[in-house]
């Protein structure tokens, strides 16, 4: 399964930055994640119950950073295992891109999944991806504009981008991730 997208976020890089490398927010913002602990230098072991279609089951992996840019982007690598339900395994790229309105998260994911999940089909498992995609990006983005009020001057006051252009990724999650798009994308591959 591949996935790509974007969204705006009205906090500054660094706030986006900062809250996709806070393990505590992001086991908040994962649909039914009880675990996202740091093991090790950029190691996250993670704990996640999910259903989809008429597979429930409790999944457990590993989410591994890598190419890390602070705060402009990351790559992330991930895995899980749900027992009889299946697997799940794949890589992340996120990005955030700073712009007037705050910033901008791009990311993209590839994945593959086994067991009972991989019978179930490509388009209850693409959609239900997507959904929890969203839910993830939802609770992300009410998490960030709680812990930092939309306050427009204080984006305007951001700092502009470097004259050097910043990679064509845009930031908001991760996500993961990205941990928040690991997150998600640890999710979706779940």
């Amino acid at each position: 399964m591949d996935m790509q997208g974007q969204r705006q976020l009205f906090v500054t890089q660094q706030q986006a930055w900062e809250a996709l490398n806070n393990p505590d927010m992001l086991k908040a913002c994962i649909p039914g994640c009880d675990k996202f602990e740091v093991t090790e230098d950029n190691v996250y072991n993670v704990g996640v119950a999910i259903k989809i279609g008429p597979v429930s089951a409790k999944f457990t992996g590993k989410v591994t950073l890598s190419d890390i840019q602070p705060p402009t982007s990351y790559a992330l690598q991930f895995e899980a295992q749900g027992g009889v339900a299946g697997f799940g395994k794949g890589q992340s790229q996120v990005s955030l891109t700073p712009n007037a309105e705050g910033c901008e998260l791009n990311y993209t994911v590839h994945s593959t999944v086994g067991g009972k999940l991989a019978q179930l089909g490509q388009r209850l498992i693409d959609g239900a991806a997507k959904s929890l995609a969203e839910d993830f990006f939802r609770r992300f983005d009410e998490a960030l504009q709680a812990q930092y009020p939309r306050n427009e001057a204080a984006v305007e006051a951001a700092p502009a981008p470097a004259s050097t252009p910043a990679p064509a990724t845009p930031t908001w999650i991760w996500v993961a991730g990205g941990i928040a798009l690991a997150a998600a994308a640890w999710y979706l591959k779940r």
